[in-house]
C-alpha cells in the first residue's frame, strides 16, 4: 500500500479482530481479513500497514473495553473509540457481518462521520468499576428483599401491625419466624443468608467508595460536590467516577445534554418545538442527578450533615450551593404553579442541577491550577 494516510476499521470481539482499511481519497475500503485479539498479532498488523504517524485506528465500544485502544496510543498510533448508536445506518440493511462492519467503520471513519467516545483513564475507570458493583450490589439487595417478602406473602406470614419493612423492629419479627416443614425452613434461612451477604457485600464496596472520597486522586472534587444538597458521599463519588473529567464540558450545557437531560427539538422553518428530553449519553449520571434533585423540594437549609460536609470548603465553592438551594427551590414550586407534573418539574431541577455541578468543577480547577502554578 501506498505510504499515505490509512483509516483502519476493527469489529473487536472477545478472539477475534476483523480488519478493513480505507485510504486517503476516494477509494473503495478494503478488507485486511481477520486477526487473533492478541498483543502481538496487532503489533505485526501496524508494522504492516506501515508508518505509525500515517495510521488512524477505530473500533466500536464494547465489552472489550478499552485495553486494545490504549495499547494502540502505546505503538504510537492514533485510536478512537466509537460510540456504536451514533453510527449511521442505511434503512433497510439486513445483512451485519464482521466484514461488513469493519469495512464500513473503515469508510465513515475516514469521511469523519463516526462520534467517538471520551476514554477514561485507568485510575478513572478503576472507580468507576467500583461504583458500578455498588450500584449492581443494591439492585441484588432489592431482589433478595423481594424474594424474601413474596416467600412469606405466599404463606400469608404478615408483620405486626404499624411495623415498616427493614426497619429495625421488622428485621427483629424476621428473627422470630418458626416454619413447621423443613423444606420451607430451608428455603427461608437460604433467602435469609443471601440477603446477609448481599449486606455485607454493600457495606465493604461503600467502605471503599468512602476511602476513595477522602484519600483518592479524585477526592478535592468529591469533596467539593458534596456541598450541594442531596450530593452525599456515593452520589458524588459515583457522579466523579462516571464523567471523569470535567474539562471536556466547555460549557454547562453540554454537561446538561451529556447526561440526555435537554428537550428533543422538531423544528422546521419559522415552527419550533420541543418534545421530552434526549436520554442520550450516561444513563448513570441522568439518574444520580434527579435523585438528588428531589431534595429541592425543601426550604432550603444548612444544617445536620450537610453543614459538615461543608465545612473547610472555599468561599467561591460554598456560594454556588447555596445560591442553588433557592434557585431550585422556587424553580420548583413555580413550574408546580404553571401546572407541570412533579416529575416533569424534577427532570428540570436536574439539569439546572448538572450546571451548578459544572460551576464547582471548574471552580475546583482553577483553585488546582492556581496552587500548581
Amino acid at each position: 500500500m501506498k505510504d499515505t494516510i490509512k483509516y483502519v476499521g476493527l469489529d473487536v470481539s472477545k478472539e477475534k479482530i476483523a480488519v478493513a482499511i480505507a485510504e486517503e481519497g476516494r477509494k473503495d475500503p478494503v478488507y485486511w481479513g481477520t486477526i487473533p485479539h492478541t498483543p502481538e498479532a496487532v503489533r505485526k498488523l501496524v508494522r504492516k500497514l506501515g508508518e505509525p504517524a500515517n495510521l488512524r485506528f477505530c473500533y466500536e465500544a464494547g465489552p472489550t473495553g478499552y485495553p486494545l485502544h490504549r495499547f494502540l496510543l502505546s505503538l504510537g498510533v492514533e485510536c478512537e473509540v466509537i460510540a456504536p448508536t451514533l453510527i449511521p445506518k442505511k434503512p433497510g440493511e439486513r445483512v451485519k457481518t464482521d466484514r461488513r462492519d469493519a469495512i464500513r467503520l473503515a469508510q465513515l471513519f475516514r469521511a469523519g462521520e463516526l462520534t467517538s467516545v471520551y476514554v477514561p483513564t485507568q485510575e478513572d475507570e478503576a472507580l468507576r468499576d467500583l461504583v458500578r458493583a455498588r450500584e449492581d450490589t443494591k439492585e441484588d439487595e432489592l431482589r433478595a428483599k423481594h424474594r424474601l417478602t413474596k416467600f412469606l406473602l405466599r404463606h400469608d406470614i404478615r408483620p405486626p401491625k404499624g411495623v415498616k419493612k427493614w426497619t429495625v423492629p421488622y428485621r427483629n419479627w424476621l428473627n422470630t419466624l418458626k416454619f413447621d416443614h423443613t423444606p420451607s425452613r430451608i428455603v427461608y434461612q437460604e433467602y435469609m443468608y443471601q440477603l446477609h451477604e448481599i449486606e455485607q457485600r454493600l457495606k465493604r464496596l461503600e467502605e471503599e467508595i468512602e476511602r476513595q472520597a477522602t484519600e483518592g486522586f479524585h477526592a478535592p472534587m468529591i469533596q467539593a460536590l458534596q456541598t450541594l444538597r442531596g450530593v452525599a458521599v456515593i452520589t458524588a463519588t459515583s457522579l466523579v467516577a462516571e464523567i471523569g473529567s470535567f474539562e471536556r464540558f466547555a460549557s454547562p450545557k453540554q454537561l446538561m445534554a451529556y447526561a440526555g437531560l435537554v428537550p428533543s427539538e422538531s423544528s422546521s422553518g419559522e415552527v419550533r418545538k420541543q418534545g421530552k428530553i434526549t436520554k442520550t449519553g450516561n444513563r448513570h449520571v441522568r439518574r444520580l442527578l434527579v435523585e438528588a434533585a428531589w431534595s429541592y423540594r425543601y426550604q432550603p437549609a444548612v444544617k445536620g450533615k450537610l453543614k459538615k460536609r461543608q465545612m473547610g470548603q472555599p468561599p467561591g465553592v460554598l456560594d454556588m450551593p447555596w445560591k442553588a438551594q433557592n434557585r431550585l427551590h422556587k424553580k420548583y414550586f413555580r413550574l408546580l404553579a404553571r401546572g407541570k407534573s412533579s416529575g416533569k418539574a424534577m427532570t428540570a431541577i436536574a439539569r439546572e442541577l448538572a450546571g451548578f455541578i459544572w460551576a464547582i468543577t471548574q471552580e475546583i480547577d482553577r483553585l488546582q491550577a492556581k496552587l500548581t502554578s
